[in-house]
Parts: C-alpha cells; structure tokens; sequence
C-alpha cells in the first residue's frame, strides 16, 4: 500500500468542510492510526483509512479532534486559535502559521 503525502502540516491553519470548525494542526498520522470501534463510531462518513489523517486542536473549543484530510481545507483567515494547549504546542502564529515550541525561524 503506498503512502499519500500529507497536505497539511504541523501549525497549519485549517477548516472542516462538514463541520466548518477552524483548528491547527498538531500532529500527522500517514494512514488512519484509530480503532476500529472509534472508525465505526466516529467516521459516519467513512473517509479512507490509507490516506492521512490529522490531530487538530479545535478553536474555541477544549478538546482536539482526529480528521481525515478529505475533510479539511486550508483556512486562510490568518486569525489566531483560541484553544487552551495552544502554547504547550506553539510559540506564535506568523503569517497565519504557528511555530512549534523551540523552533529557529
């Protein structure tokens, strides 16, 4: 089974295009990485399994959700999220693109 590259990467502004929640991007998965019970569960609309899947912090929100890339876009609002472990994860938003902790640049 061959890979996809993933299309959005870490500090990443995005929006799902089911739910139109905004988010950040803090962790990739290659391929979907849940169980099966979650999948069936949580999946309703069966996104591919052998395509990446994203962990997004949710703005506004408390909580982060597991996406598959088909249903996100970019969101190129440049506006900030509002989330409580935003700075565990991120120094800053620079150009509508957080940095990771401790990165030069």
């Amino acid at each position: 089974m061959q890979q996809s590259r993933a299309k959005f990467g870490i500090g990443q502004l995005v929006r799902h295009k089911l739910f139109h929640y905004r988010g950040v991007v803090v962790d990739a998965d290659p391929v979907f990485q849940g169980s099966p019970e979650w999948y069936e569960q949580m999946a309703q609309s069966q996104p591919p399994k052998d395509r990446p899947w994203y962990h997004v912090l949710v703005d506004n929100a408390d909580y982060q959700t597991y996406v598959a890339e088909r249903n996100l876009d970019l969101d190129t609002s440049r506006e900030p999220i509002n989330h409580p472990a935003i700075e565990l994860f991120f120094d800053d938003l620079q150009e509508g693109v957080y940095r990771r902790q401790g990165s030069i640049n």
